[in-house]
Order: C-alpha cells, then sequence, then structure tokens
C-alpha cells in the first residue's frame, strides 16, 4: 500500500509509521485518512506485534491544518471532529501496542495523536499543548477526554484552558509522557520499548489495556468486577496455558495470541 504523506516499514515484527507532511507535519484530511489506512494495514498484519508511530523532522504533529480549518463549515468542522476521533480510536484500541515516539512538536492534533498511542517516549527538545483556545476553537480529536484522563482534571484544564505549550521535562512530571530522552536516542528507545511490548502475551497485553481504559470511566467496584471477567477470559486462552507453563519450565514462553 503506498502513501503520499507517510512512511510504513515493518522490521523485525516492529511496523514503523512516519509522519511526513512537511513544513508541520499537520494532521490535514489526508494524512488523517493515510494514517487511518496505515493502521488498518498493520493490524491486519500477523507479523507485526508492535508499532512505532513518530514524525519526520524536527516535528511529530504540529497540529491540524489551519488552512483546512479555517474553510470549513459547523456541519464540516462536526464530520472532520468525527474523523480525527476515529483515528484516535483505532490507535487507542488496536490489539498491538503502539509506542509513540515524540521528536519534536505535539500540539493540537499532535498532542491528541500521542495521546491516543499506548505509551509515550519524547526528546529532551518536544513540546506539548491544547494550544485550539488561542484559535478560538476547542479540541475536536479526544483532547477534553484524554488529557484530563492522563494528567488529573487541573492540570487538563489549565493546559486547555490556557493553551499554553509545556516542555518533555514537564510532560513527564505529569505523566503525559512515560520517559524523555536525548534526540538521538529516541528511536533506539522507541524500538526497544515496542520490543519488550512484542515479548509479553498479545491477548492479556490488550486485555489489560481494555480493563485499564474500561475501567477509568465506571466505579471502582464495576471496574473490579470487570477486571475479574478479563482475568477469567485469560485463562481460557493457549496464551495463558503457555505463559504458566514456560514459567514453570522456566523457559521463555512461546505467545501466540490464542
Amino acid at each position: 500500500m503506498s502513501f503520499e504523506k507517510l512512511h510504513l516499514e515493518v522490521s523485525e515484527g516492529i511496523a514503523t509509521i512516519t509522519i511526513d507532511n512537511p513544513k508541520a507535519n499537520a494532521l490535514s484530511r489526508q494524512v488523517i485518512k493515510e494514517l487511518d489506512r496505515a493502521f488498518a494495514e498493520v493490524k491486519g498484519d500477523a507479523d507485526v506485534k508492535a508499532v512505532i508511530l513518530t514524525g519526520a523532522g524536527r516535528m511529530f504533529v504540529a497540529g491540524a491544518d489551519i488552512g483546512e480549518l479555517n474553510k470549513l463549515s459547523p456541519l464540516e468542522a462536526m464530520e472532520y471532529s468525527r474523523s480525527g476521533q476515529h483515528l484516535m480510536t483505532r490507535i487507542e484500541s488496536l490489539a498491538k501496542p503502539v509506542v509513540g515516539a515524540i521528536n519534536g512538536f505535539a500540539l493540537g492534533g499532535g498532542c491528541e495523536i500521542a495521546m491516543s498511542c499506548t505509551l509515550r517516549i519524547a526528546t529532551d527538545a518536544a513540546k506539548f499543548g491544547q494550544p485550539e483556545v488561542k484559535l478560538g476553537l476547542i479540541p475536536g480529536f479526544g483532547g477534553t477526554q484524554r488529557l484530563p484522563r492522563l494528567v488529573g482534571p487541573g492540570p487538563a484544564l489549565e493546559l486547555l484552558l490556557t493553551g499554553d505549550m509545556i516542555d518533555a521535562t514537564e510532560a513527564h512530571r505529569l505523566g503525559l509522557v512515560n520517559k524523555v530522552v536525548e534526540g538521538d536516542k529516541l528511536m533506539d528507545e522507541a524500538r526497544e520499548l515496542a520490543n519488550k511490548l512484542a515479548a509479553v502475551g498479545p491477548v492479556a497485553l490488550q486485555l489489560t489495556k481494555d480493563a485499564a481504559y474500561r475501567g477509568m470511566t465506571m466505579s471502582a467496584s464495576d471496574g473490579m468486577r470487570l477486571e475479574a471477567d478479563l482475568f477469567g477470559l485469560a485463562f481460557a486462552t493457549e496464551d495463558a496455558k503457555e505463559g504458566t507453563a514456560a514459567f514453570l519450565e522456566k523457559r521463555a514462553a512461546d505467545f501466540k495470541g490464542k
């Protein structure tokens, strides 16, 4: 499958998707469509065990295409928001872990797509923010929902309502990113993390994500019931039998994702 605004490479079970839409790697309609296709492709590729999402050059994604936004009618804006939300949900719910390798500015839609990744590693030069209010807009790709869940309502509202930008160190302190590294180490660190995630039981990983994400919208007691249900479901898998047997036999597990 060919792309104009991104690159997709698969090596040793890790798919790397690089957004390449100069100058700002903006999330134009075309980029959203191509990302949706790329993630659909890696979802169906049995050889892919984990995904790295990054940006070309010095940008991760600096936001939406403002030129496109300026021309949208209210109905078109709603449709645009839903298309972006669909993409973010596809990334977030992908059965395979997605590591966001944040190599530069992650603003607006860039921050939102970063938050949809399973885990995030940023360079020490990365910047994060939801500056939509400075344009008289609000986030449309899930920012008002994911940011409070990641960093808590107080810090999230400060970022959402001021439109201020924060650096990678502050993003790490708030819990928006999992790790900050020097720029030249980013992709090596992202691949190491992707390989680590790819080595665990894939069904167990997806069930754990499901329990955590769905549990955040429930009461603690309902979340516990969900966890017990999914815990029992895990025992119906071949991976659970293989994982426990491998532990007892002191060998590496050979998970099949079944």
